[in-house]
């Protein structure tokens, strides 16, 4: 009995090792495939709010957090003009729907969404030009007042949407 338990635990280790050695991965840790020795720059424009319904801090917040994914997950210059990528675009929709009903027939839950047009411009590969929607959605109990939770939900929202940019335009997912 021993000796086939130790006839299966080499050919075990032999099995792994050869399908290690035949496979080969690699990852980043920031989540960015960028060929730094060819882009070294970026610019990232202000996106103005073209929504009919809007929340003031909704725009900063939005702005300031996409250029900080960047700054925090690439070793990108960011630079005003001329950039080897170019983000840009418009927050063009804001809105809040009811998402489900109770059974007294009233509104349980609301959705608010917001969504986000993108321009990317790769100078250094035009081939990955796109342009595109990105849309982040957040739910809330109908019992609280927007008001109350507004700040929260954007503030995940945001995070989520410039989440989805950096994989669409660096990290190729």
């Amino acid at each position: 009995m021993d000796w086939t338990n130790n006839i299966r635990r080499i050919w075990f280790c032999l099995t792994a090792a050869l399908l290690l050695s035949a496979c080969s991965v690699s990852y980043k840790f920031n989540g960015a495939s960028i060929d730094y020795t060819k882009t070294k720059t970026i610019q990232i424009a202000d996106f103005p709010i073209r929504s009919s319904y809007v929340w003031g801090p909704m725009g900063p917040m939005f702005n300031n957090q996409l250029k900080d994914e960047f700054a925090n997950h690439t070793r990108l210059e960011q630079v005003r003009r001329n950039g080897d990528l170019k983000i840009e675009g418009e927050i063009t929709q804001y809105q809040q729907r009811n998402k489900s009903v109770s059974a007294e027939g009233y509104s349980a839950q609301t959705e608010l969404s917001m969504t986000v047009n993108v321009r990317f411009t790769n100078n250094v590969n035009h081939k990955e030009d796109f342009e595109r929607q990105f849309t982040a959605t957040s739910t809330y109990e109908t019992t609280q007042s927007l008001n109350a939770v507004q700040e929260e939900l954007v503030t995940q929202m945001v995070k989520d949407l410039c989440e989805q940019i950096f994989n669409a335009t660096v990290a190729n997912w």
